[in-house]
């Protein structure tokens, strides 16, 4: 195993913005009563104006304030790493990297962006913040950022992670959020839900509904998204920055680039650094998502809601319908329904390659990264995994050296009731 360190000094001090670089303008959110173009009036019930301000903005670099990068440095800049012993498993002359954000506090790359919502909400005087999560990567970096910056903050979990994975519950609550299952009795929209469905398991949407709910009827309060939106992928395109300097540190350049795709944050926050010159340099850029929630391979490009209820701004992206209930597989911060617009365009005009993989493969992936590199991935983590797998594998049959580069989204630490499923043959494909 071996490790590309930046200096602290080396962090990059402004998040790239991928909007001047898009094929074409980027279609409006429109109003989900009027229809019309979003206003950035519009969207100050839920956000704060620097945020919007960040979202609307055309400008390719963003000054990251000096109050983040400080609370960066307890973990970044993170190690760039070399799986020389997959490698050798594989017997493939591909060499394979990844970039390991598992080594932030709550184990994932999600504080790079929670963070920076913290801080900006504070600075606003916001007292508290709500927000969904599924698997619960998301929620706990936002209790994390939030205990850091003195916020309060009120987690909307995907009712089935809720059961799958406690000890995320447990996460959350040590850094001293509030963490409810979702459908709940907590707000109109959770209580319909339940009255037509009293076992429903839950999505990210009808989470979303929830912690957006709340955050509008409320004084001080304000919502925070963990992906999709432009603000928040670019908060974590802090990732591809690194990856780049570390890269040229040692005379490489991928050709290949992979990252598991649920709304499109951690994927995008490795990628979207490379997709200017991406094209003339021959680098394929691969995203991995579930089967059973197939939104880039199989939803259809158009206008819809990001949440079940239809609160939100609707968004131009592939989507499966607001209404879709993904199936309760381990990977849940792949399960939504829909993508960033952003990529999704990127997608629609072919710049970016999507696939969509099995659950017990990426387990199988998963496992045999873990058993060579010692690390055990997030379920999520092991959807990019399968894929670089197989890309190894191409490379070796077609006498190709190739260097294949991927984000190691998180650790599966707290996700050990999923591999246990997989080892004693529990797991199923749906």
């Amino acid at each position: 195993m071996k490790k590309i360190v930046l200096d602290e000094n080396e962090m990059p001090k402004s998040w790239y913005n991928v909007i001047p670089d898009l094929p074409e303008p980027l279609p409006p959110p429109l109003h989900p009563v009027t229809k019309e173009p979003v206003k950035p009036e519009d969207l100050e019930p839920i956000f704060p104006k620097a945020l919007i301000e960040q979202e609307m903005s055309g400008e390719r670099w963003i000054r990251i304030p000096e109050e983040v990068r400080e609370v960066y440095r307890i973990w970044r800049p993170t190690p760039l790493i070399r799986a020389e012993r997959l490698e050798k498993a594989l017997k493939t002359p591909a060499r394979i990297y990844f970039k390991y954000e598992g080594v932030s506090p709550p184990g994932s790359h999600k504080p790079n962006t929670a963070v920076a919502q913290a801080y900006y909400n504070a600075k606003e005087g916001v007292e508290r913040l709500t927000t969904e999560t599924g698997a619960g990567q998301w929620g706990s970096a936002l209790c994390f950022a939030c205990k850091l910056f003195d916020l309060k903050c009120t987690v909307y979990m995907v009712k089935v992670s809720y059961m799958q994975k406690p000890y995320r519950r447990v996460l959350m609550e040590t850094w001293g959020g509030e963490v409810i299952p979702s459908p709940s009795e907590r707000t109109e929209v959770g209580r319909k839900i339940l009255e037509k469905d009293p076992e429903n398991p839950g999505s990210l949407g009808i989470a979303i509904s929830e912690a957006i709910e709340d955050a509008v009827k409320h004084e001080n309060t304000k919502y925070s998204l963990g992906s999709v939106l432009n603000h928040v992928l670019m908060h974590q395109t802090i990732i591809g920055l690194e990856a780049k300097k570390q890269l040229e540190s040692i005379g490489e350049k991928p050709d290949v680039i992979v990252g598991c795709v649920g709304g499109g944050s951690n994927f995008a926050g490795l990628c979207y650094p490379f997709i200017r010159t991406a094209q003339k340099d021959g680098i394929k850029i691969i995203a991995v998502e579930p089967k059973a929630c197939p939104t880039l391979t199989r939803g259809e490009y158009r206008y819809d809601y990001g949440d079940t209820a239809g609160l939100t701004p609707l968004l131009k992206m592939f989507t499966l319908g607001h209404t879709f209930i993904p199936p309760p597989i381990h990977a849940g911060g792949l399960r939504y329904h829909g993508d960033a617009p952003t990529l999704c365009l990127l997608v629609k005009h072919g710049l970016i390659e999507a696939r969509a993989v099995g659950q017990i493969s990426t387990f199988e992936a998963g496992v045999m990264f873990a058993r060579y590199e010692g690390i055990v991935p997030a379920p999520e983590t092991n959807h990019a995994i399968r894929v670089v797998i197989d890309e190894a594998i191409k490379a070796r049959e077609e006498g190709e050296e190739k260097v294949i580069l991927f984000n190691f989204s998180g650790h599966g630490l707290l996700d050990l009731q999923a591999y246990d499923d997989y080892l004693s043959g529990k797991l199923q494909d749906t």
